[in-house]
């Protein structure tokens, strides 16, 4: 067994930093959109995935991948958005044990009413905070993780 290669004081105090940050930034996020309008930051996620798509849909299982959620949750919070009428599932022609995940006319108006304060809301809390390198920094200080997260997944 290999011996435990303890955070230094600087890697502590920035991962405690970075973890404070995530969770007041999600949770200031999350109350922003459900005051202005009733969408969670998870529905604002789904949303997202399938307005990126070049037809408004996507089958099940990529969803899944794309938002790294397990099947029973992403079962129940699609059942929740299709019960809202933000989403609706359509069978897949090419595999009868197949779905699609369809965004709504509702669903699109929800995320076009939504997106402009979300943005000014992540403006606001992170982008005005910075500097033009510190974005840079930001972006690939993502990028670098997200590979290592790629190669070892």
């Amino acid at each position: 067994m290999t011996e435990t290669r303890w955070l230094d004081e600087r890697e502590h105090g920035a991962w405690r930093g970075y973890l404070r940050m995530h969770t007041q930034l999600v949770a200031r996020l999350h109350r922003q959109l459900q005051n202005d309008s009733g969408l969670s930051l998870s529905d604002f996620d789904v949303l997202v995935q399938l307005t990126d798509q070049p037809e408004p849909r996507m089958r099940v299982g990529e969803l899944g991948q794309a938002l790294q959620w397990e099947k029973s949750r992403l079962s129940h919070h699609l059942g929740r958005m299709q019960r809202r009428g933000l989403v609706c599932r359509e069978d897949c022609p090419d595999d009868a044990r197949g779905a699609f995940i369809v965004l709504t006319a509702q669903g699109r108006a929800a995320i076009e009413q939504a997106a402009p304060r979300h943005v000014e809301t992540v403006r606001e809390l992170v982008f005005d905070a910075l500097t033009d390198d510190q974005v840079e920094a930001l972006a690939s200080i993502a990028d670098s993780i997200l590979e290592r997260l790629d190669d070892s997944a």
